[in-house]
């Protein structure tokens, strides 16, 4: 058992509280973990939101509005699969979508209502997003590109979910962990979830300690020397 956090619900409060995405960042480097970023682009909609949770992994394809039925019952059914995959959100966890093109928008306010209702802890478009304002009024923490009102109906579905994807060279599994700020979205393997955060906990421990010298005078070189943190 963690001497920090029991579960998961523990464990995001805490990591809210305490930590930011810079810091796991840093401590992943440590374990070797060096490409968990994902895009810079890719930021939450509002600076002061925070996404963290366990991840949902979400696959879209682009579609093209059909007068017939295709080879695919896809190719009939309006929006694919993305009812089912967001009636499945469970507490804690994170809409993450990868696949389609930036030609619509794949997250909107009655997904976000819906995502909310379900305990979800957000969601992290590859992408762009619609509805802003209801979006933020509600409060639900999202990630994306940037907003853009065409809707994905005639031009996109979700074909599949609690599926690995890879975003921007990263893959995503379920259950790993979405941490993301203003400052980038992180996505830390579900086998390194303990170590990962432990290590951030005791790392924030220790930049107080240097913030602390700094500011009583300590030189970088002398602080860097003592803590061996920068």
């Amino acid at each position: 058992m963690s001497q920090y956090w029991s579960n998961d619900d523990e464990l995001f409060l805490l990591a809210k509280e305490k930590l930011f995405v810079a810091l796991v960042g840093d401590i992943l480097d440590t374990m070797g973990l060096v490409h968990q970023f994902l895009s810079p682009q890719l930021k939450p909609i509002d600076p002061g939101m925070v996404i963290l949770g366990r991840a949902m992994p979400v696959l879209e394809a682009d579609y093209f509005q059909q007068s017939g039925p295709g080879n695919s019952a896809l190719s009939e059914k309006p929006f694919g699969l993305m009812f089912h995959a967001l009636d499945d959100l469970k507490k804690n966890e994170v809409y993450i979508c990868a696949g389609g093109s930036l030609r619509y928008a794949q997250w909107g306010g009655l997904m976000s209502t819906r995502a909310q209702k379900c305990g979800a802890a957000g969601a992290v478009i590859h992408g762009f997003h619609r509805d802003t304002n209801e979006i933020l009024n509600m409060g639900l923490p999202v990630a994306s590109f940037g907003s853009y009102a065409q809707d994905q109906g005639p031009r996109g579905k979700v074909v599949d979910w609690r599926v690995p994807i890879e975003l921007d060279g990263v893959r995503v599994m379920p259950g790993d962990v979405i941490f993301g700020d203003r400052d980038g979205v992180l996505v830390i393997p579900a086998q390194a979830v303990d170590d990962a955060f432990h290590g951030a906990f005791e790392k924030a421990k220790g930049e107080n300690e240097v913030l602390t010298a700094l500011k009583n005078g300590m030189t970088t070189v002398e602080a860097f020397d003592k803590f061996g943190i920068m």
